[in-house]
């Protein structure tokens, strides 16, 4: 390099920090021109379900490079743990012009190959799909459910490649739900225009029912499931559809061209998705008012979901390390303050009572308040560490010096919310923090916020500072409930249980309730 010394080093600094950036774009534009010319085709098929084991078959053409690594995803978004999804991979091989190649395995969940550029190149393997969870394929003769992170290699670094996938050899009466764009004029074949976008849409294969479908601002929104159980289609149809509008409502847009909701048979969980959310679902407890609400509860929550963290997100969640996993503080907002709409968004579209809403803040405060791990482990720190302790907390001998966020994420929500509407003497509230999130980070700067960013957006709304409710969030101060609890007229009570020793937290309300309490109360209860 020539000698930049005259130039003093101010300047040499700005030398050479546009050199490379016009090296980063002559590497980015290579890239987008390699993606651009590449084609991957998958097509999966299940000869035999009984077996579990998918057969996955890629096509790869238009590739310039001689060597490829090939990469199973470790994880999938929505679910924070390490899956190790490649352990599951076997019978791997590649050819080129019949031709079989070399296949060299250079870590757990990567597959080199060397092959001529600019040569056709086909991969084949099985996957085991024999665990029923929502956060794992699974295949049987009845029915089949893809986790696309855990059939669909990528290629190293070039995640934003487009992508075709076939499901080849349906069972004759089998239907496929998922939110993948159906390729034109192709029966079993969808189109995406890279891998996020895949990853984002698992698929279910099998003799589905569909429900009847509503629309909400005049977008269509379908429940299609396997195993549905008996229960009041109607009625059922009718309560989602009254919390769909009391979600979009709280946002006041809609960002997707159609919503699936995906019932993937008896288990438990839901994983979040752009515009689907797969839920175990098989209609139990339906035929009754408490199971109704819960299952209303727990829909609210997947699909406001599509909010807050999909689009209103941590600044680390996104782009996505499919290796390593994307670690963030911030999931109490994300998972915390959902399970607080969900209790939010129920008591807003009529569907349960006052005293219900007070019951389901209740029983997060309770599991939090009688767990040991809140002197241990702040806010913060188990959405940082959930990647170690497991979404609800450390397990075994470690159990009591954790928290979950599920628990104390609603709890500190609840505070927050209140004391935004004292400050902002009811013109703002918690809502206004959400919209504000959504339309200026995910609209306007099309990117996640940080911590710091988080909380300016609450205090900004607030117009003062909340460095005393924030104290909750970084450390394990108890929470002072009645505090804010004060601001809506409303007191939380204590009992010991003489059996079990765990204290039983339950809302009250004041005697004596002044116009501005109760005015904060009517607005929080949405009367």
């Amino acid at each position: 390099m020539r000698d930049l010394s005259f130039l003093g080093e101010k300047y040499c600094r700005i030398f050479l920090f546009v050199f490379l950036l016009n090296i980063m774009a002559v590497k980015n534009n290579s890239v987008q021109a390699q993606s651009v010319n590449s084609v991957l085709q998958y097509t999966v098929s299940m000869p035999n379900p009984d077996s579990h084991y998918f057969h996955v078959e890629l096509n790869c053409s238009g590739w310039k490079d001689d060597t490829i690594d090939f990469k199973m995803p470790n994880w999938m978004p929505g679910y924070y743990q390490i899956m190790n999804h490649s352990k599951m991979v076997e019978n791997f091989a590649a050819k080129s012009n019949n031709k079989i190649l070399a296949v060299k395995k250079v870590n757990e969940n990567t597959w080199q190959i060397k092959a001529a550029k600019n040569k056709p190149l086909t991969l084949s393997y099985d996957v085991k799909a024999d665990k029923q969870f929502v956060a794992n394929s699974y295949l049987d003769a009845s029915h089949a459910y893809i986790i696309p992170n855990s059939l669909f290699l990528y290629i190293d670094k070039h995640i934003n490649i487009p992508v075709t996938v076939k499901i080849s050899g349906l069972k004759a009466g089998f239907k496929i739900a998922t939110g993948l764009e159906s390729a034109a004029g192709k029966s079993n074949e969808f189109t995406t225009p890279n891998f996020d976008i895949l990853y984002d849409c698992p698929i279910l294969i099998g003799d589905l029912e569909e429900l009847p479908s509503f629309k909400v601002n005049g977008i269509q929104h379908r429940f299609i499931g396997y195993k549905m159980g008996n229960f009041d289609r109607i009625t059922f149809m009718n309560n989602l559809k009254k919390v769909v509008e009391s979600a979009v409502a709280i946002i006041g847009d809609i960002p997707y061209k159609q919503y699936t909701f995906i019932g993937i048979g008896p288990g438990q969980g839901g994983i979040e998705h752009l515009n689907n959310t797969t839920v175990s679902f098989d209609g139990t407890g339906l035929d009754n008012p408490e199971g109704m609400n819960t299952m209303m509860s727990f829909l609210a929550h997947e699909y406001f979901h599509h909010y807050n963290v999909k689009r209103i997100r941590p600044f680390e969640l996104g782009p996505f390390d499919y290796d390593k996993g994307n670690k963030t503080n911030l999931l109490w907002v994300s998972e915390g303050l959902s399970v607080y709409y969900e209790y939010l968004i129920v008591k807003r579209a009529g569907l349960v009572s006052q005293q219900t809403l007070f019951n389901n803040f209740e029983s997060s405060i309770n599991a939090f308040e009688n767990s040991p791990g809140r002197f241990y482990q702040s806010l913060v720190q188990s959405s940082f560490e959930t990647w170690n302790d497991g979404p609800f907390g450390k397990q075994g001998e470690n159990a009591n010096k954790s928290i979950s966020y599920y628990d104390k994420g609603p709890a500190v929500g609840l505070i927050l919310d209140f004391a935004i509407r004292q400050a902002a003497q009811n013109r703002k509230s918690l809502d206004d923090v959400m919209r504000f999130l959504y339309w200026e980070y995910y609209k306007k700067l099309q990117r996640g916020f940080t911590d710091a960013e988080f909380q300016n957006a609450c205090e900004t709304v607030a117009g003062i500072s909340l460095a005393n409710v924030f104290e909750y969030v970084y450390t394990t101060k108890e929470i002072d409930y009645n505090s804010y609890l004060s601001y809506a007229g409303l007191r939380m009570n204590t009992e010991l249980d003489s059996n079990s020793k765990a204290k039983k937290y339950s809302f009250k309300l004041l005697e004596l309730i002044n116009q501005t309490q109760q005015k904060t109360l009517d607005l929080w209860l949405d009367k």
